[in-house]
């Protein structure tokens, strides 16, 4: 794909455990972050139980929808790690011992002492077709299949998989952003922002309330994959919070 050309993602967060508050997640950070510097724009995030039908649901739906799925989650070794056998369920493929993954797995075993088990083999079976992720953390991998990429829950070991999987995908125009600080609330900048959106449909600006220097703050982000529109757009939004620091009387931010 070219650098003009648009790269989508979605992303399946799954899990009991993220949905009762037990676990906080912070794979959707990491993802987002991870999908801006290669210029993939991710599009939709969706989280879901351990239910096998619910899992081939998002699944089916993200995958095609996007140019990228990302799932993270359920792929250790006990019973309610179902994602592989939904994955499988979805594309319509087997959930074999992959022979590869099985190596991988056991040649860590070797060096940790680790013995062999069943609950442990669960972490090799792979959906026919699919490549494996390289987990360079503990050995078991994720896997590929079609533009569904699936990867382990556990945070440090998701950020090593996304880092396995760069150099394979394929990126689009990069996001620029500016930031712009007013020393005002949403509600004095909001009727003129959405005027200036209006005029600038290609740059998406957006209003995050603040607290600072103990008084109401917004701070407003400009994105674009156009830097002279960007620029533009900026400058206007720039001299609108001017004009209204000078109606409210106040003094502007201090960076």
């Amino acid at each position: 794909m070219s650098s003009a050309t648009s790269v989508t993602a979605g992303l399946l967060v799954i899990g009991d455990e993220i949905l009762s508050g037990r676990t906080k997640d912070v794979n959707i950070g990491a993802t987002a972050d991870f999908c801006t510097d290669l210029g993939i724009e991710l599009k939709e995030v969706r989280v879901v139980s351990d239910e096998t039908d619910d899992i081939v649901a998002a699944v089916n739906a993200l995958r095609s929808r996007y140019t990228y799925v990302f799932t993270t989650g359920g792929i250790g070794p006990t019973h309610d790690d179902i994602t592989a056998d939904a994955i499988a369920k979805a594309f319509g493929v087997a959930l074999p011992i992959n022979p590869e993954a099985r190596a991988m797995l056991e040649a860590r075993w070797r060096e940790t002492g680790t013995q062999v088990n069943e609950a442990r083999l669960r972490m090799a079976r792979i959906p026919e077709g699919a490549d494996l992720i390289v987990n360079s953390v503990s050995a078991a991998p994720g896997f590929r299949i079609g533009n569904v990429h699936v990867m382990a829950g556990v945070p440090i070991i998701m950020r090593a998989m996304l880092e396995a999987l760069a150099p394979t995908l394929q990126g689009g125009r990069r996001v620029l952003s500016e930031t712009v600080r007013a020393a005002v609330g949403e509600g004095t900048v909001g009727g003129p922002l959405g005027e200036l959106q209006a005029q600038y449909p290609d740059v998406k600006m957006g209003s995050y309330p603040q607290m600072g220097q103990g008084r109401v703050m917004t701070e407003l982000v400009l994105r674009s994959s156009d830097a002279q529109r960007l620029a533009e757009a900026t400058t206007k939004v720039r001299a609108m919070v001017d004009a209204a620091h000078r109606a409210a009387g106040v003094e502007p931010p201090q960076d």
